[in-house]
């Protein structure tokens, strides 16, 4: 089994998988919370050791980070945590995807495995939507080229907006209303914005397609707003919201010659 790590901007994703797509356990703590080895490894034993995990099941570590000054801590964290060697996961690594983009060493390594995963698991053209701290939409071609995509704000982004610049709004939980007009403060906030970003998905996927001229590209929302958010939207054909963790996972087993 491996322990695949994904850290983002706002929260970092970890989980235990076996073989390609079994996801034994996952977890998601804070990234923004800065913590030192010492920490990190408390944290990650006690998470690991609640549900049974020892460092003899796991054969390796595979990181994908955003984050710089994380990876840095978190690496030789993971050394002394796994029964194996730790891969981090950037541009500069072999795998069979390629960049064609302007600048493919600025490309986050979300993205990197997010290609490697619909390569692998979907085997037809792919726009993945991520749905985290950004909405990222991902054009992925049938044999692993990552080809561009798009870069919006994120779910969040709406709540924290109105929480900075209104004095006299509640907050309110982001999730589906009971019904579009809504008859309270609270009901029109959270109406607006969720449908929002549904109504934003939907209408970005008819752009990308249209520009990209790939009108059968399947669309799959991850990350971890997917399941809410995805199933409201039109354009969104499959969701699933650990296919980052299943393309470290991949990338684990092609990194460590399996």
């Amino acid at each position: 089994m491996q322990l695949v790590v994904d850290v983002g901007n706002t929260e970092t994703v970890l989980g235990v998988v076996s073989g390609r797509t079994d996801l034994k356990g996952h977890w998601r703590i804070s990234t923004k919370v800065p913590r030192t080895p010492d920490e990190y490894g408390h944290l990650l034993r006690g998470l690991l050791g609640e549900e049974g995990f020892a460092r003899e099941d796991l054969t390796r570590a595979v990181v994908g980070s955003v984050v710089p000054a994380a990876t840095a801590v978190l690496v030789p964290t993971l050394e002394a945590m796994v029964h194996g060697p730790v891969f981090v996961v950037d541009p500069a690594v072999s795998l069979p995807v390629r960049l064609e983009v302007d600048e493919p060493r600025t490309v986050g390594a979300d993205r990197i495995v997010n290609t490697l995963a619909a390569r692998e698991l979907y085997h037809r053209d792919v726009i993945a939507v991520d749905l985290g701290t950004a909405t990222t939409f991902d054009c992925i071609t049938e044999d692993g080229v990552f080809v561009g995509g798009v870069i919006a704000p994120g779910v969040s982004a709406g709540l924290e907006w109105l929480g900075a610049r209104t004095a006299k709004l509640p907050s309110v939980q982001f999730g589906p209303p009971g019904r579009v007009i809504g008859t309270r403060t609270e009901d029109c906030i959270q109406s607006g914005i969720f449908y929002g970003v549904v109504d934003a998905v939907d209408g970005m996927v008819r752009r990308i397609r249209g520009s990209w001229e790939r009108p059968e590209a399947l669309v799959v929302a991850t990350g971890g707003y997917a399941s809410l958010v995805g199933r409201h939207c039109a354009t969104v054909e499959r969701i699933e919201p650990w296919l980052t963790l299943y393309g470290l996972a991949l990338a684990g087993e092609l990194l460590a010659g399996g």
